[in-house]
């Protein structure tokens, strides 16, 4: 197809099928001389494939080139498209913040808040809780209110970084939820932190994997010419030094605060396990292409993608590649339903978890 345009050049494209078509572009000039070549995964869709005098279309593209409404996160490093129409629920950001907004009446954050004296349960046997340290019914029912407001503090934050990262508002909330119940410190006196529960080796994973998040933040630790030579080839002691700043950044207790806790610290970690995230989603699809050989969007769709990059972040690359290589060598399909059924014991909570932050 060869046309003459001018700063904006307007094409009419045919319906593709849910994977669109690969299309290459340049600009030549005047005075001879050419673009470089660049390619965009194009996808049209009917608004409404019922109606024989359609207007309206869905149209997505994936390109380094594309500036226009940014599309769901990840699907460039897939080489996949959301559902036409959208993403499902669990994998959306709602434009109201009100939309993001939760009440579950989580025990373990109950139990916080009545410790941290947010909550006056002196009313109730034992003070509101349980000899484990749990919240008993009644410090649940006088702690309801509190918890809901604490849970909800951080969803303008969320949404903000859903829209600066493309990591949907959703999943951030819903993962926060699963792993700490919104309380950003150390969860039950384990080792790992803040609202996401990052451990030391979720953290090599967010420095080796986002290699922009790497070049932002190393030099806040080590020096510029040192974070210049990359991750990879830092020293082990640089390394490891790198990984106990990240972890203690998003560990938001605070013993000199208010509740214990450091709100700014929470909120700074917000973004911290959005770009956990992506890069969990970079290393999942490196996971899926050598054990396939393939784009993970030629294998898998979206959702699942989305699933299987919470088995890396949760249970690691490891119970994930033994995951996709049984189930691709056994059924040759690569869904959840057909994945989650090939874990390995140590690496079986995974179903759960996922299916948790996902339903």
């Amino acid at each position: 197809m060869a046309f003459t345009c001018a700063a904006i050049c307007k094409l009419k494209l045919a319906a593709t099928d849910a994977n669109g078509v690969l299309m290459e572009f340049w600009a030549w000039s005047s005075y001879g001389d050419s673009s470089e070549v660049f390619k965009a995964q194009v996808r049209v869709a009917a608004a409404d494939e019922n109606n024989p005098d359609q207007t309206s279309w869905y149209v997505d593209v994936l390109s380094s080139q594309w500036q226009g409404v940014r599309i769901a996160s990840c699907s460039d490093t897939w080489n996949s498209f959301p559902p036409v129409g959208g993403p499902p629920a669990w994998l959306s950001t709602p434009e109201d913040v009100s939309d993001l907004s939760s009440d579950i009446p989580y025990n373990y954050l109950s139990a916080n808040l009545i410790l941290q004296g947010a909550v006056d349960a002196s009313n109730c046997p034992d003070g509101g809780l349980q000899p484990d340290g749990s919240a008993n019914q009644c410090g649940q029912e006088a702690a309801r209110g509190a918890v809901d407001d604490w849970q909800n503090q951080f969803d303008s934050l969320i949404i903000s970084t859903a829209q600066d990262t493309g990591v949907p508002a959703q999943l951030l909330k819903n993962l926060f939820a699963r792993e700490s119940q919104f309380w950003p410190g150390v969860f039950k006196a384990s080792t790992d932190a803040g609202l996401g529960q990052l451990t030391e080796n979720g953290a090599d994973t967010t420095l080796l994997w986002n290699t922009s998040f790497y070049a932002q933040y190393c030099p806040l630790v080590l020096s510029s010419k040192t974070c210049n030579l990359g991750y990879l080839h830092l020293k082990d002691e640089e390394q490891q030094l790198l990984r106990e700043a990240l972890v203690a950044g998003v560990n938001a207790r605070c013993d000199n605060c208010t509740l214990g806790i450091d709100l700014s610290r929470a909120n700074f970690s917000v973004g911290v396990f959005a770009d956990t995230l992506l890069a969990s989603c970079e290393q999942t699809g490196q996971v899926i292409h050598n054990v396939i050989g393939q784009s993970p969007g030629d294998v898998a769709s979206y959702e699942d993608l989305w699933k299987f990059t919470l088995v890396n972040y949760n249970a690691g690359a490891g119970c994930l590649y033994h995951a996709v290589n049984d189930t691709w060598s056994t059924d040759h399909i690569l869904t959840w339903d057909a994945l989650s059924s090939h874990f390995t014991d140590v690496c079986a909570p995974a179903k759960d978890y996922v299916n948790d932050i996902s339903k």
